[in-house]
């Protein structure tokens, strides 16, 4: 498969991380070439380089082009960070900064220990029934958490830390395949893979990275990860990686290696 179903949106599965985008004119053509590559879905965050993250995606994509989702999150963590008055000033000052009336996926980027799940996620759903906001997610959260979640407003993808080496999520990966939730890796490219990694690169001519990509798509179909660059060369890269082909052998030898 090369799309994942984002609640109504159909998206390709390699997106874009932009935690290092600053605001500069070459940052700014960055974004816009890699639309026009392929990538359709582009992930920020309120707290990314201090608002220049957003700002640079607005610059460069008001209006945001027709399938093409800009996902952003709100409430980093920190007790207090997740209050229904905090969330509602960040996500004003994120419409503002992306130029747009609507965030097409808005997460809580983290459970706050200091407010209830529920108080967090019920601002962000005044947002959603407003129009504002068309899909909820919530991150760096376990199977629980997830179901008292979907308690509140419906949750179209989680977004958790997962690779090669960092699989303490395995279940959660399993069970948002079983729930129809996009699982988006956030730092997918980290962890080990040793001779192996190597080995597999060299014999499908493929460059490490999208052999790590591939390996996570293979993992499960609702899996979208969102390598971070700021190297159109390597942008194309990743998104050429779902034309992999991995044996079942090849992912059971990264699997080991991890």
């Amino acid at each position: 498969m090369r799309s994942v179903k984002l609640g109504d949106i159909e998206v390709g599965r390699i997106g874009l991380g932009t935690n290092r985008l600053t605001k500069t004119p070459e940052n700014i053509a960055f974004i816009k070439r890699a639309v026009a590559a392929g990538v359709q879905m582009i992930d920020t965050a309120h707290s990314y380089t201090g608002g220049q993250s957003e700002e640079t995606i607005g610059e460069a994509l008001s209006p945001i082009p027709e399938g093409c989702v800009v996902a952003t999150k709100g409430g980093f963590s920190g007790a207090g960070r997740g209050r229904p008055e905090v969330l509602r000033a960040e996500m004003e000052e994120s419409l503002r900064r992306l130029r747009t009336d609507s965030i097409a996926l808005y997460y809580l980027h983290r459970v706050d220990p200091a407010t209830p799940l529920e108080e967090s996620l019920g601002a962000i759903k005044e947002y959603r029934d407003r129009g504002r906001i068309r899909h909820v997610g919530i991150s760096e959260v376990g199977i629980e958490q997830i179901e008292r979640a979907r308690k509140v407003v419906p949750i179209a993808a989680v977004q958790n830390q997962y690779n090669l080496s960092e699989r303490k999520y395995d279940a959660v990966v399993d069970y948002c395949a079983s729930e129809g939730i996009v699982f988006v890796p956030f730092f997918p490219l980290r962890g080990r893979g040793g001779a192996a990694l190597g080995e597999i690169a060299r014999r499908h001519s493929a460059t490490t990275a999208q052999i790590v990509l591939a390996w996570l798509l293979r993992r499960s179909p609702g899996m979208l990860p969102i390598p971070g660059t700021l190297s159109l060369e390597h942008l194309k890269e990743n998104v050429a990686a779902p034309e992999i082909e991995l044996t079942d052998a090849e992912l059971e030898a990264l699997r080991a290696a991890g």
